[in-house]
């Protein structure tokens, strides 16, 4: 019998000071069997640290190589920007490069492992391309304490993300990367 995909509903607050943007909304998400909390934890933070009109989550790990695990397409459908989680391999970031106007990678992973990977791999516009990383065992003790359905407040201010989740709060800045 093959395992099912374990859906989680999270009611978000979002106040990205940095950015402006100011929003409440649920995001309902599919941890699929072959997906651990960390990756599905990091592709929820992306989204919200990327939320504009268009967004959308895609199926994470069971979308294959054809997506990422978020993408934002303008009013006529053009992708516009194309979001990676974890340690994406180098032929997925060039084609995401060449096929929308942004490209960010959101990692949960060891930056020097990623920042490896992706470097002289000749990936389109790579000098462009911002790897964000959170801080060691963030990601970890968030995803251990998070339920199928929770309340969630993010708030980010000066490159510091806030989380609070069901009355737990966790912190830690966001750090930018660039590869060549």
């Amino acid at each position: 019998m093959a395992l099912t995909a374990t859906v989680y509903n999270l009611e978000t607050e979002l106040a990205d000071i940095d950015r402006g943007v100011y929003e409440t909304f649920a995001v309902r998400m599919a941890r699929q069997p072959s997906e651990t909390a960390d990756y599905m934890l990091t592709r929820y933070l992306a989204y919200c640290l990327e939320y504009v009109e268009g967004i959308e989550l895609t199926e994470g790990v069971a979308a294959g190589g054809d997506e990422p695990a978020v993408v934002v397409r303008d009013l006529t459908g053009r992708l516009t920007a194309w979001i990676e989680v974890g340690m994406p391999g180098a032929d997925r970031v060039h084609r995401g490069s060449k096929k929308a106007d942004r490209v960010a990678v959101y990692t949960h992973r060891d930056i020097g492992q990623v920042l490896a990977q992706l470097g002289g791999q000749g990936i389109h516009r790579a000098a462009d391309i911002p790897v964000y990383e959170f801080g060691a065992g963030f990601v970890a003790e968030v995803a251990a304490t998070i339920d199928r359905r929770a309340r969630v407040s993010v708030s980010v201010i000066e490159r510091q993300l806030y989380l609070e989740i069901d009355g737990h709060t966790f912190d830690t800045a966001i750090s930018e990367h660039r590869f060549d």
